[in-house]
């Protein structure tokens, strides 16, 4: 099956490139992105082939999200796909609007964009008048022509069923939920440095500030001796620039380290000596974290919101929190009763190789694919 990827960035080290280099690995696929930084990225893409294309539009004298979004929206919704291809393989927003003027289309939605939907209002903070107002037409815009483009989408994928409720919702129509895996075997545990690991991307929805302030409480209540890191990819986007800003001031006095766009090496290290994994992104669409803390044999502690909800045996591979009270308290219980959280790992474990591999996902993946191709779908 000749499958074509499409996806507007490839500049960060995160759970939609992990899907995305998967794919791409599986079929053999071309990739086709708007940037892509290779510094930023998975080294693997280098071994594929990934073309970058130039956008059709670019207004510099906008802000960075809008001009961004205008870039991206326009270069796709425009595109025509000159060679051919059994099935397009769009990923994140508004990369479906290759729909447009193409078919034989299955988008995996790994969410509905959340600064136009659920997030809107908190991405207006702290804008100005002016932004906001622009912001405000753009996001009325997309709307307009997603809800056009998506219902004409022949198959849509999505990665839990927390995002395929957003989907229906915000869309109006269904979508097959296929959980993505992760290669277990990459994971070890190498004991216990006495220290909380925050592995996420370091913008304001990850909310890296609920685990800080979980911190704190918990070093003033148990007294321990254990350490905060926190470390993920940043963009250059400005507000995720002041955000990175912010929580380095508030961790500044207490034995917090936050590293900044490390290798995935240096991460997969830092799961494998860890205490535990804390987790706190606002309702995350599915989390990879949570499945990387269990393959790692490292119990979690997690927001009880989202996709780690559907992932999380609550008690069992670790602990779903609605406070950073709440949080800080299953950090002290597990600083405390290292023996339970040893036998959490293992069971978390055993429940990622069970459940959440590339071959179950891979599994669900290729029939649908089938369907879509030029033998099953004609437009």
């Amino acid at each position: 099956m000749k499958l074509l990827v499409i996806q507007p960035y490839l500049n960060l080290m995160g759970g939609v490139d992990r899907v995305i280099l998967e794919i791409a690995k599986h079929y053999d696929a071309k990739i086709l992105t708007l940037e892509y930084d290779r510094k930023l990225s998975f080294p693997e893409f280098s071994d594929l082939d990934v073309e970058v294309l130039k956008p059709k539009a670019s207004i510099s004298m906008l802000p960075y999200r809008a001009s961004q979004g205008l870039r991206y929206g326009y270069s796709f919704y425009r595109m025509k796909i000159g060679e051919d291809y059994d099935v397009l393989n769009p990923h994140i927003s508004p990369s479906e609007w290759i729909r447009q003027r193409n078919s034989r289309v299955l988008w995996y939605c790994h969410t509905p964009p959340r600064e136009v939907y659920d997030l809107y209002s908190v991405r207006m903070q702290g804008r100005s008048t002016r932004d906001k107002l622009l912001y405000a037409a753009m996001v009325k815009t997309y709307k307009f022509i997603a809800g056009r483009v998506v219902r004409k989408i022949e198959a849509i994928a999505t990665n839990s069923a927390v995002t395929n409720s957003r989907i229906k919702k915000y869309f109006g129509v269904k979508a097959n939920v296929i959980n993505p895996g992760i290669n277990a075997k990459e994971y070890s545990n190498n004991g216990d440095d006495k220290f909380f690991f925050y592995p996420s991307r370091i913008v304001a929805n990850k909310r890296q500030d609920y685990v800080i302030d979980a911190f704190k409480q918990f070093a003033k209540r148990s007294g321990k001796k254990h350490r905060l890191v926190i470390a993920g990819a940043v963009s250059k986007d400005p507000e995720h620039m002041a955000y990175l800003k912010k929580i380095k001031a508030s961790s500044s006095g207490y034995n917090i380290e936050i590293r900044e766009n490390i290798t995935e090496s240096s991460m997969r290290n830092l799961y494998s000596r860890c205490s535990g994994v804390l987790f706190a992104a606002i309702n995350e669409d599915y989390g990879f974290i949570p499945l990387e803390a269990m393959a790692s044999y490292k119990p979690v502690i997690s927001v009880n919101e989202g996709g780690p909800t559907e992932t999380i045996l609550d008690g069992k591979t670790g602990f779903l929190v609605n406070s950073p009270q709440e949080m800080a308290q299953r950090m002290e219980f597990i600083a405390e009763h290292q023996s339970v959280a040893e036998s959490m790992g293992k069971l978390g474990r055993r429940r990622v190789e069970e459940y959440y591999s590339w071959h179950a996902f891979f599994n669900k993946f290729d029939p649908l694919a089938r369907k879509v191709s030029k033998s099953g779908s004609q437009e």
